[in-house]
Protein backbone atom coordinates (compact mmCIF):
# COMPACT_ATOMS: atom_id res chain seq x y z
CA UNK A 1 0.00 0.00 0.00
CA UNK A 2 1.81 3.18 -1.34
CA UNK A 3 1.68 6.27 0.82
CA UNK A 4 -0.62 8.36 -1.48
CA UNK A 5 -3.53 5.66 -1.13
CA UNK A 6 -6.14 6.73 0.64
CA UNK A 7 -6.40 3.87 3.23
CA UNK A 8 -2.97 4.16 4.16
CA UNK A 9 -2.80 7.07 7.16
CA UNK A 10 -5.74 5.60 8.76
CA UNK A 11 -4.36 1.97 8.78
CA UNK A 12 -0.84 3.42 10.11
CA UNK A 13 -2.38 5.47 12.84
CA UNK A 14 -4.25 2.56 13.91
CA UNK A 15 -0.94 0.14 14.14
CA UNK A 16 0.32 3.28 16.42
CA UNK A 17 -2.38 4.26 18.31
CA UNK A 18 -2.14 0.20 19.06
CA UNK A 19 1.19 0.32 20.08
CA UNK A 20 0.39 3.68 22.47
CA UNK A 21 -2.29 1.37 23.82
CA UNK A 22 0.42 -1.16 25.06
CA UNK A 23 2.81 1.69 26.50
CA UNK A 24 -0.07 3.34 28.46
CA UNK A 25 -1.05 0.00 29.84
CA UNK A 26 2.33 -0.09 31.51
CA UNK A 27 3.34 3.30 31.99
CA UNK A 28 4.09 3.98 35.81
CA UNK A 29 3.62 0.15 36.08
CA UNK A 30 6.46 -1.77 35.05
CA UNK A 31 7.81 -4.97 37.06
CA UNK A 32 11.18 -5.44 38.60
CA UNK A 33 13.79 -6.45 35.73
CA UNK A 34 11.70 -5.05 32.98
CA UNK A 35 14.42 -2.07 32.55
CA UNK A 36 17.90 -2.38 30.92
CA UNK A 37 20.81 0.03 30.67
CA UNK A 38 22.37 0.44 27.02
CA UNK A 39 24.66 3.31 28.46
CA UNK A 40 25.32 6.16 31.07
CA UNK A 41 21.40 7.60 31.56
CA UNK A 42 20.42 5.57 28.35
CA UNK A 43 17.75 3.22 29.56
CA UNK A 44 15.62 0.37 27.18
CA UNK A 45 12.37 -1.30 28.88
CA UNK A 46 10.87 -4.68 27.99
CA UNK A 47 7.59 -2.20 26.14
CA UNK A 48 10.44 -0.33 24.38
CA UNK A 49 10.78 -3.56 22.19
CA UNK A 50 7.65 -4.89 22.38
CA UNK A 51 6.43 -1.79 21.03
CA UNK A 52 9.13 -1.93 18.33
CA UNK A 53 8.10 -5.13 17.34
CA UNK A 54 4.56 -4.48 17.18
CA UNK A 55 5.01 -1.61 14.62
CA UNK A 56 7.70 -3.42 12.60
CA UNK A 57 5.70 -6.41 11.85
CA UNK A 58 2.28 -4.51 10.89
CA UNK A 59 4.16 -1.58 9.11
CA UNK A 60 5.81 -4.38 7.26
CA UNK A 61 1.94 -5.72 5.98
CA UNK A 62 1.32 -2.37 5.07
CA UNK A 63 4.62 -1.87 2.74
CA UNK A 64 5.58 -4.84 1.96
CA UNK A 65 10.08 -4.60 1.15
CA UNK A 66 10.05 -1.33 2.89
CA UNK A 67 13.66 -1.38 5.20
CA UNK A 68 13.77 0.02 8.62
CA UNK A 69 15.66 2.37 11.12
CA UNK A 70 15.18 1.71 14.65
CA UNK A 71 15.67 2.99 17.72
CA UNK A 72 16.12 -0.69 19.36
CA UNK A 73 17.13 -2.04 16.07
CA UNK A 74 14.52 -4.63 15.86
CA UNK A 75 15.84 -5.48 12.01
CA UNK A 76 18.39 -3.98 10.72
CA UNK A 77 18.55 -0.98 7.97
CA UNK A 78 18.99 -2.18 4.51
CA UNK A 79 18.60 0.07 1.08
CA UNK A 80 15.00 -0.47 -0.38
CA UNK A 81 13.06 2.17 -2.10
CA UNK A 82 11.08 2.98 1.34
CA UNK A 83 12.49 2.85 4.70
CA UNK A 84 10.29 3.28 8.30
CA UNK A 85 12.11 5.23 10.99
CA UNK A 86 10.66 4.53 14.29
CA UNK A 87 10.97 5.61 18.07
CA UNK A 88 8.45 3.27 20.06
CA UNK A 89 8.53 5.08 23.04
CA UNK A 90 10.45 8.71 22.50
CA UNK A 91 11.08 9.94 26.26
CA UNK A 92 11.92 6.30 27.95
CA UNK A 93 12.90 8.13 30.98
CA UNK A 94 9.84 9.77 31.29
CA UNK A 95 8.04 6.40 30.91
CA UNK A 96 10.36 4.83 33.50
CA UNK A 97 9.35 7.17 35.87
CA UNK A 98 5.72 7.72 35.27
CA UNK A 99 5.84 10.63 33.72
CA UNK A 100 4.67 12.11 30.40
CA UNK A 101 5.11 12.99 27.77
CA UNK A 102 5.86 9.78 25.97
CA UNK A 103 5.75 9.44 22.67
CA UNK A 104 5.96 7.09 19.53
CA UNK A 105 7.54 8.68 16.63
CA UNK A 106 6.93 6.96 13.18
CA UNK A 107 8.20 8.31 9.71
CA UNK A 108 8.61 7.16 6.47
CA UNK A 109 11.12 8.14 3.61
CA UNK A 110 11.08 7.70 -0.07
CA UNK A 111 14.70 7.82 -1.81
CA UNK A 112 15.96 9.43 1.25
CA UNK A 113 13.23 12.29 1.82
CA UNK A 114 10.43 12.13 4.22
CA UNK A 115 6.97 11.73 2.95
CA UNK A 116 5.17 11.23 5.88
CA UNK A 117 5.66 11.34 9.60
CA UNK A 118 3.85 10.97 13.02
CA UNK A 119 4.05 11.58 16.57
CA UNK A 120 1.61 10.20 19.41
CA UNK A 121 1.97 11.31 22.43
CA UNK A 122 0.78 9.02 24.41
CA UNK A 123 -0.73 10.22 27.67
CA UNK A 124 -3.16 12.66 25.92
CA UNK A 125 -4.12 10.40 23.10
CA UNK A 126 -3.29 13.14 20.61
CA UNK A 127 -1.84 11.97 17.30
CA UNK A 128 0.33 14.85 14.83
CA UNK A 129 0.64 13.60 11.69
CA UNK A 130 1.75 15.26 7.98
CA UNK A 131 1.51 14.05 4.59
CA UNK A 132 1.92 15.95 1.27
CA UNK A 133 -0.81 17.65 2.11
CA UNK A 134 -0.35 19.25 5.15
CA UNK A 135 -0.38 19.06 9.41
CA UNK A 136 -2.54 17.78 11.68
CA UNK A 137 -3.47 16.95 15.10
CA UNK A 138 -6.33 14.25 15.79
CA UNK A 139 -7.66 15.28 12.07
CA UNK A 140 -7.56 18.51 12.47
CA UNK A 141 -5.47 21.20 10.28
CA UNK A 142 -2.49 22.72 12.81
CA UNK A 143 0.22 25.38 11.80
CA UNK A 144 2.95 27.08 13.65
CA UNK A 145 2.83 30.17 15.74
CA UNK A 146 2.87 33.87 14.82
CA UNK A 147 5.36 34.74 16.93
CA UNK A 148 7.88 37.70 15.13
CA UNK A 149 10.06 37.46 17.97
CA UNK A 150 12.63 35.57 19.92
CA UNK A 151 11.84 37.88 23.22
CA UNK A 152 8.31 37.18 23.06
CA UNK A 153 8.97 33.17 22.06
CA UNK A 154 8.29 30.31 24.32
CA UNK A 155 11.61 27.60 23.63
CA UNK A 156 11.63 23.98 24.15
CA UNK A 157 14.98 21.60 24.50
CA UNK A 158 16.50 19.06 25.88
CA UNK A 159 19.18 18.96 28.05
CA UNK A 160 22.29 16.62 27.38
CA UNK A 161 22.37 13.85 28.99
CA UNK A 162 25.06 11.62 28.03
CA UNK A 163 26.89 13.73 25.12
CA UNK A 164 29.03 16.22 27.15
CA UNK A 165 31.08 17.32 24.39
CA UNK A 166 29.45 20.40 23.96
CA UNK A 167 27.88 20.90 26.90
CA UNK A 168 29.44 24.64 27.84
CA UNK A 169 28.07 26.01 24.05
CA UNK A 170 24.90 24.61 25.01
CA UNK A 171 25.02 26.35 28.47
CA UNK A 172 25.94 29.81 27.26
CA UNK A 173 23.33 29.12 24.70
CA UNK A 174 21.06 28.48 27.35
CA UNK A 175 21.77 31.29 29.45
CA UNK A 176 21.33 33.77 26.72
CA UNK A 177 17.93 32.38 25.84
CA UNK A 178 16.91 32.61 29.14
CA UNK A 179 17.17 36.40 29.05
CA UNK A 180 16.14 37.15 25.67
CA UNK A 181 13.19 34.67 25.41
CA UNK A 182 9.79 34.39 27.45
CA UNK A 183 10.56 31.04 28.73
CA UNK A 184 12.87 27.81 28.46
CA UNK A 185 10.87 24.32 28.58
CA UNK A 186 12.65 21.38 29.07
CA UNK A 187 9.95 18.04 28.33
CA UNK A 188 11.64 14.71 28.68
CA UNK A 189 10.46 14.10 24.60
CA UNK A 190 12.24 15.73 21.41
CA UNK A 191 9.46 14.21 19.47
CA UNK A 192 6.76 16.05 21.31
CA UNK A 193 8.57 19.41 21.45
CA UNK A 194 8.78 19.20 17.99
CA UNK A 195 4.82 18.44 17.24
CA UNK A 196 4.04 21.13 20.16
CA UNK A 197 6.17 23.37 17.94
CA UNK A 198 3.93 21.79 14.53
CA UNK A 199 0.69 23.24 16.63
CA UNK A 200 2.09 26.59 17.50
CA UNK A 201 2.53 25.34 21.09
CA UNK A 202 5.82 26.10 21.14
CA UNK A 203 7.44 28.51 18.84
CA UNK A 204 10.45 27.32 18.71
CA UNK A 205 12.78 23.89 19.96
CA UNK A 206 16.67 23.38 19.75
CA UNK A 207 18.79 20.23 20.96
CA UNK A 208 21.84 18.44 20.27
CA UNK A 209 22.74 14.48 20.63
CA UNK A 210 19.68 13.44 19.29
CA UNK A 211 19.08 10.43 16.73
CA UNK A 212 17.19 10.32 13.58
CA UNK A 213 14.40 8.26 15.17
CA UNK A 214 14.14 11.28 17.59
CA UNK A 215 13.47 13.89 15.04
CA UNK A 216 12.30 12.69 11.56
CA UNK A 217 8.87 12.67 12.09
CA UNK A 218 8.43 15.37 14.20
CA UNK A 219 10.39 17.93 11.93
CA UNK A 220 8.46 17.10 9.14
CA UNK A 221 5.54 17.51 10.57
CA UNK A 222 6.71 21.32 11.63
CA UNK A 223 7.79 21.68 7.99
CA UNK A 224 4.36 20.96 6.71
CA UNK A 225 2.67 22.97 9.73
CA UNK A 226 4.72 25.94 7.99
CA UNK A 227 7.62 26.10 10.34
CA UNK A 228 11.50 25.53 9.31
CA UNK A 229 13.68 23.26 10.06
CA UNK A 230 18.06 23.16 10.27
CA UNK A 231 21.21 22.52 11.91
CA UNK A 232 23.06 25.00 13.85
CA UNK A 233 24.90 26.35 10.77
CA UNK A 234 21.17 27.06 8.64
CA UNK A 235 21.87 23.69 6.76
CA UNK A 236 19.98 20.53 6.11
CA UNK A 237 22.49 18.39 7.83
CA UNK A 238 19.86 17.89 11.09
CA UNK A 239 18.57 13.92 10.16
CA UNK A 240 22.10 12.48 11.35
CA UNK A 241 23.99 15.61 11.73
CA UNK A 242 23.05 15.51 15.68
CA UNK A 243 21.94 19.03 16.30
CA UNK A 244 18.32 20.60 15.19
CA UNK A 245 16.70 24.12 15.34
CA UNK A 246 12.63 24.18 14.26
CA UNK A 247 10.60 26.97 14.89
CA UNK A 248 7.86 29.03 13.39
CA UNK A 249 9.90 30.62 10.50
CA UNK A 250 9.40 33.49 11.63
CA UNK A 251 12.10 33.23 14.87
CA UNK A 252 14.62 31.38 12.65
CA UNK A 253 16.99 34.21 11.70
CA UNK A 254 17.08 35.61 15.26
CA UNK A 255 17.10 32.06 17.12
CA UNK A 256 19.90 30.55 14.90
CA UNK A 257 21.94 33.45 14.87
CA UNK A 258 22.37 32.79 18.81
CA UNK A 259 23.05 29.06 18.58
CA UNK A 260 25.65 29.60 15.51
CA UNK A 261 27.85 32.07 17.48
CA UNK A 262 27.52 29.68 20.29
CA UNK A 263 27.24 26.22 19.56
CA UNK A 264 29.30 26.24 16.16
CA UNK A 265 32.32 27.68 18.07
Amino acid sequence: MRPDSPLFTPNVLEIIREAGDLIRRHHGRLPAGSIDRKSTHDFVTDIDRRAEKMLVDALADILPGAAFLTEEETVQQRRAEYTWIIDPIDGTTNFIHGLYPVCVSVSLQHEGRTVWGAVYEVGAGEMFYADAEGAYLNGHPIAVSTCRNLDDALLATGFPYKDYDRLRPYMDSFEYLMFHTSGLRRLGSAAADLAYVAAGRMDGFFEYGLRPWDVAAGAFIVEKAGGRVSDFGGGQNWLYGREIIADNGLIHKEFLAVLKKRMRQ
